[in-house]
């Protein structure tokens, strides 16, 4: 079981931002979450987390506009995205390194962020 590894969940679904907190931290990982896209680079820059679990629709700003703030900024271009999604793939925002199909198996949730943090 892995431990200390920081996680940002940014979604405004409370019943999707429960349930994806429940299967991150029973995989030992720290999940911090944020339900405002207008807050959501602060928090990026303040956690610093391993990877960010990003909702393409919020409230305040999109994942959209965020995922090209993060890119277009020296600091954070790096920082792993993965992206959760209702709309289906066909009109995604570039940037993202990996997109989630809502509604999505905790099963499938957990195999794609062990990806993300089995590579660092």
């Amino acid at each position: 079981m892995t431990s200390a590894i920081d996680v940002l969940l940014i979604e405004d679904e409370p019943s999707i931002a429960e349930a994806v907190r429940f299967v991150l931290t029973r995989e030992g990982w720290n999940c911090r979450h944020c339900a405002n896209g207008s807050e959501a680079i602060g928090q990026i820059r303040r956690l610093k987390p391993r990877l960010v679990i990003l909702d393409l629709m919020l409230p305040g700003r999109s994942g959209g506009e965020l995922l090209a703030d993060l890119r277009a900024d020296s600091v954070l271009a790096r920082q792993p995205v993965l992206l959760l999604t209702a709309r289906g793939t066909d009109a995604l925002p570039e940037g993202a390194d990996r997109v989630l199909a809502k509604p999505f198996a905790n099963a499938d949730l957990r195999l794609v962020v062990h990806e993300f943090l089995d590579r660092a």
